[in-house]
């Protein structure tokens, strides 16, 4: 029962995550986009991966996509790095561990 409930509690804990997230990106795109003098600085960055499955990696390639600002392009043909389209990539070290210390850490707890 122990584990059953601790898989809740990480299933309830990823989609507030999530939620927020997707809330986050939303404001601050819109706050972007109404900004006169726009500063975005679009670009790829390229985002090693520590997951294995192709079930993992399809789950964060899929919310990677539905946040705002950003879009996965592709994954490497040994599933070791994911392409993410970033609208601000003016720091790719930054967006790289947003990626990595927020979806996929949180996908590999959840599938784990």
């Amino acid at each position: 029962m122990k584990r059953a409930a601790r898989k809740l509690l990480l299933i309830l804990e990823f989609a507030a995550y999530f939620l927020w997230q997707l809330t986050l990106a939303n404001v601050r795109m819109a706050i972007d986009m109404m900004k006169p003098a726009r500063s975005l600085r679009p670009g790829v960055v390229a985002v090693p991966l520590d997951l294995e499955s192709d079930w993992e990696i399809t789950v964060l390639s899929n919310l990677i996509t539905l946040t705002p600002g950003t879009m996965t392009l592709d994954v490497s043909a040994g599933r070791k790095v994911i392409y993410v389209h970033a609208m601000d990539a003016s720091d790719p070290a930054r967006t790289r561990d947003e990626i990595k210390q927020g979806f996929e850490k949180r996908v590999k707890e959840l599938f784990s």
